[in-house]
């Protein structure tokens, strides 16, 4: 008689999700069958151009989907184990900040002006833990400490705009860890930060990531920030992935042409003085995206096969996937 081993869940897992934008314009179908898992200690990174649903999944996973105009039509958010698109609203309220966190990219913004920072850090202390005024602040100090903010009992009753960009993400990096989530989703976390400063973002994001053994989910549009941090990457096109690998066998093979074409616009050192190659064309409008493959219109290896089939996310050996036709010619080469 065999031993069966229990099945264990990822600790969050997103799979099929559809959501669509109706409006008086029409539908957009912003994702269409987005498939992705994190597991603790693990950094995964979604990148894509502006407008693939790196952001829209994001936001699914976190319960903030506005709706309208959005309304998920399809597919699961779990985690561990736990289907959060069926939960209750008080159910995923505390599962949020409490479990999942999210950094959001326009740290200026997602601050309140009016209120200290030590005073935002702490009101999710004073709520959800019942601490007092003076303790929540105290821990303030303490999580500001951890994100490198030097002086941090003197800044903690500081105002966001006494921060510079890239203190102000320190600022939201300290507020996303106050409740100890499992699962940290960092949505462009150095979008106008200058490039020393990324590099800091990043080293920190990841040095964080390593000491609490959390589910890390950067989410960019940039191959050249999450190189040194992320475990593996998806990348998305039109709201779907369509190539997942491990970091390593993605840089050095990319098995898809959209990611080829994603790499060969990345300014490198060894090849100063060349041109840059461009992608040609502009991503899909989501409410007209085109038969076959979406990337097709833009894709120097399409054939008239790709203009009629939408290709699977197949696997390859690796373990990694891709969803293009050409995908098993791509991993030889």
């Amino acid at each position: 008689m065999h031993q069966h081993q229990a099945f264990e869940p990822h600790l969050l897992e997103v799979a099929g999700l559809h959501v669509e934008f109706r409006t008086r314009d029409g539908v957009a179908k912003v994702l269409n069958g987005v498939d992705y898992h994190v597991d603790a200690g693990e950094t995964l990174a979604v990148l894509g151009e502006s407008g693939s649903g790196k952001s829209v999944t994001a936001n699914t996973v976190m319960g903030i989907l506005q709706t309208p105009p959005g309304a998920v039509t399809g597919g699961s958010v779990r985690y561990r184990g736990e289907d959060l698109l069926t939960a209750s609203p008080e159910r995923r309220r505390d599962l949020r900040g409490e479990n999942i966190a999210m950094i959001f990219q326009d740290a200026l913004s997602a601050l309140n002006p009016v209120f200290t920072v030590g005073f935002q850090i702490g009101e999710q202390l004073r709520t959800r833990r019942g601490m007092s005024r003076r303790d929540a602040e105290k821990r303030a100090v303490e999580l500001l400490d951890q994100v490198g903010i030097p002086a941090a009992r003197q800044r903690v009753r500081d105002h966001p705009h006494q921060f510079s960009g890239g203190m102000r993400q320190r600022v939201m990096i300290a507020m996303s860890l106050a409740l100890d989530p499992d699962v940290l989703i960092a949505d462009e976390p150095t979008t106008a930060l200058d490039v020393t400063v990324q590099a800091q973002i990043m080293d920190l994001l990841a040095e964080i990531q390593a000491e609490r053994h959390m589910g890390l989910i950067l989410i960019t549009h940039d191959l050249g920030v999450v190189a040194e941090v992320a475990d593996r990457i998806a990348v998305m096109y039109a709201g779907r992935i369509v190539e997942n690998a491990d970091v390593h066998s993605l840089y050095a093979n990319p098995c898809h042409p959209y990611t080829r074409a994603l790499l060969e616009s990345i300014p490198r050192v060894d090849t100063k003085g060349t041109e840059l190659r461009a992608i040609k064309g502009l991503p899909p409008n989501l409410a007209r995206i085109p038969p076959g493959c979406p990337f097709h219109p833009r894709c120097s290896m399409a054939v008239d096969l790709c203009r009629e089939v939408v290709p699977p996310l197949a696997d390859l050996p690796g373990p990694r996937s891709s969803a293009c036709l050409f995908a098993n010619e791509l991993v030889g080469s």
